[in-house]
């Protein structure tokens, strides 16, 4: 699959709505470098090839469309949600994310200081400014801390070489069950869109770890998931144990967007149901091997995806790192498998995969709208729209 089958990332980026969300807040919108927008609309593409024309989506424009539910806007060094932060460290930046209710103990713990809402942030940047991106990197993955180095030349390019592609011969999902483990959005994302080809989608979740997607922008949530069947198994129950083992021995694809460690400890490994011919879509921060977690916003920028100016880099987009996973894992989905597959898709590498290129041009105003200039003309900048699939969403 070519990664510039449209040749024009310029265009795609200004059809994706990103640039809005891509800059400081009181400056003009910004066209990230790489070519992640073109990247989204060739698996939006292949999951047309495959579903014959029932999925018509844009791929590119799935990246902003959370976004445009929320009302979020471009915040620069902050995410535009606002849980997360570029600081600089001693060697270069890193990018956090504060998102969850424990992140301000665990971020004390990292800088084994006692640390509050408040001053979490200013604390934390005093410590990173003595301490190096891969010192962070360390410690980060060892207390579960959301967040990672700032990658930049030949580590984006070792990072790249892990990402996976859709080849070979497109499958049809029609009628297939899917199980899905996973949170949030990228996962979500996945089912949703092999639903949308006709794959029956059961959703499961623990008393313990409710998706925490629930607690966010309902018309989001219900996007994402409306049509899905949806039921909650205590694995510590016998009888739901019992039973989320033949839900995931009779699926035909599973969904898992954690790290290995947490179906294993309910007695679920993810090779077994492989050899047996499931299609197993694991999405993780940074590999099956790897102990990293992350968010969106954190795992694209410390994947190497963001924008500077004078000030420093900036986040590009809305957790973008997200639908970009969530698009590669159903169109992988949707390759002939074989008797069985097990896809490792790492996020890191994802993101990674798409940057290169010259430097994206300017955007200039005119009149009331943002523009471009290429060597191909004046091209708008799109803001972030979203679509229930053929019905705009207002």
């Amino acid at each position: 699959m070519s990664s510039h089958a449209s040749q024009e990332p310029v265009r795609d980026w200004a059809a994706s709505g990103i640039p809005h969300l891509t800059g400081r807040f009181d400056g003009p919108p910004r066209i990230p470098p790489g070519h992640a927008a073109t990247r989204a609309r060739e698996l939006g593409d292949w999951i047309r090839m495959a579903s014959n024309g029932s999925v018509d989506i844009d791929g590119a424009a799935l990246l902003a469309e959370r976004a445009a539910l929320t009302g979020h806007t471009r915040q620069g060094d902050i995410t535009p949600g606002g849980a997360g932060r570029l600081l600089p460290a001693s060697d270069g930046w890193v990018a956090v994310s504060c998102a969850r209710p424990d992140d301000p103990l665990l971020l004390g713990a990292l800088i084994e200081r006692e640390v509050t809402e408040d001053d979490v942030w200013s604390l934390l940047a005093g410590w990173l400014s003595e301490h190096t991106r891969a010192e962070f990197d360390d410690r980060a993955a060892l207390l579960g801390i959301a967040g990672g180095g700032v990658a930049h030349g030949a580590e984006i390019t070792d990072a790249a070489r892990d990402a996976l592609y859709p080849s070979g011969v497109p499958r049809s999902v029609d009628g297939l069950l899917v199980i899905d483990f996973s949170a949030l959005w990228a996962g979500p994302l996945c089912a949703h869109l092999l639903g949308l080809a006709g794959a029956r989608v059961v959703k499961v979740e623990t008393p313990q770890r409710p998706d925490g997607a629930r607690r966010g922008n309902q018309d989001f949530y219900r996007l994402l998931h409306e049509g899905h069947e949806s039921v909650v198994l205590d694995p510590t129950r016998p009888t739901d144990r019992a039973t989320l083992l033949r839900l995931v021995a009779d699926a035909d694809i599973v969904i898992e967007a954690s790290r290995p460690r947490a179906l294993r400890g309910f007695g679920l490994y993810a090779e077994d149901f492989v050899a047996d011919g499931t299609t197993w879509l694991s999405i993780t921060a940074a590999g099956r091997d790897s102990d990293r977690i992350g968010f969106g916003d954190d795992i694209a920028a410390s994947a190497g995806l963001v924008t500077s100016d004078d000030a420093g880099p900036m986040f590009v987009g809305d957790a973008i790192a997200d639908p970009l996973a969530g698009l590669t894992a159903a169109a992988l989905a949707m390759c002939a498998p074989g008797p069985g597959k097990l896809w490792d898709i790492s996020m890191h590498a994802t993101v990674a995969a798409t940057l290169g290129g010259p430097p994206p041009p300017p955007a200039r105003r005119d009149g009331d709208r943002w523009v471009v200039d290429t060597a191909t003309g004046t091209v708008p900048l799109d803001p972030p729209r979203a679509r229930n699939r053929g019905r705009e969403i207002r």
